[in-house]
């Protein structure tokens, strides 16, 4: 019998950098984290090809060769950047209302069940406690409490097709992300963001006045913080560029 232990020591490392968001949390969230897609292309034959599939789209990107593409809505944080909801006690501010990806820690739902072993182990610096008196949630492949993980792979399925239809329509009307996604998927890590604006703005049903009064302010805030920040030129150039497609509705919505 193979047992993986785990508990959370509350140390707040885990809270710094990206966190990719169900759509539903993304959207609850637009007034306090920076928001983009990223997308993340993966080659077939890879353990993850088919998961992948369901959680985001296939792109046929060339003949005889298709890929399986991750759309995630993300806080769009640099890795040296704690999150905003991260209060100076290292305590969650927002704990009752917090992303499903902040509960399901340190369990992957973009992975099988059967490939969470390794996720386990915490990343350098990180102080989970894994030792003997520390509970056990993953037994033989199988995580003990499915509770967190379940909840957040069915947020991701809720809105799966809303994000295929949103990447198949996109790259249609943008001929050079076609180009660009064929780029980033002969690296077997490459991935690349594009600005959150362009789903509400191909996505008639959203809302954009109402997310744009929310979410420019944000993006100005986290453009104002990374500005001196050398290793977080790209975020702050992402920023820049969300602020300038946001502006206009954001001002239409303040009036």
């Amino acid at each position: 019998m193979i047992e993986q232990r785990f508990r959370c020591t509350a140390c707040g490392k885990c809270c710094y950098g990206e966190i990719p968001l169900t759509l539903d949390d993304a959207l609850a969230n637009a007034d306090r984290f920076p928001l983009a897609m990223v997308w993340t292309p993966v080659q077939q034959g890879t353990k993850v090809f088919q998961l992948t599939s369901r959680l985001g789209t296939i792109v046929q990107i060339a003949k005889g060769k298709t890929v399986a593409v991750l759309i995630a809505p993300t806080a769009y944080i640099p890795p040296s950047m704690a999150c905003p909801a991260l209060a100076p006690d290292n305590l969650c501010s927002i704990h009752d209302r917090k992303p499903m990806r902040c509960r399901t820690m340190p369990f992957y739902p973009y992975r099988n069940e059967d490939a969470q072993s390794d996720v386990l182990v915490p990343r350098k610096n990180w102080l989970c406690d894994m030792s003997e008196t520390a509970p056990v949630v993953y037994k033989n492949g199988k995580i003990v409490d499915r509770t967190d993980f379940d909840r957040e792979r069915e947020g991701l399925m809720k809105h799966a097709s809303v994000l295929d239809a949103y990447a198949q329509g996109l790259l249609k009307v943008h001929a050079p992300l076609m180009e660009f996604l064929a780029k980033t998927a002969l690296n077997p890590t490459g991935r690349f963001v594009v600005r959150f604006s362009t789903f509400l703005l191909m996505n008639k049903i959203y809302d954009i006045l109402s997310f744009a009064k929310k979410q420019h302010p944000v993006l100005v805030e986290f453009a104002d913080r990374t500005a001196s920040m050398p290793n977080a030129a790209d975020h702050h150039k992402y920023y820049k560029e969300a602020i300038a497609d946001l502006a206009w509705f954001a001002k239409k919505a303040s009036k």
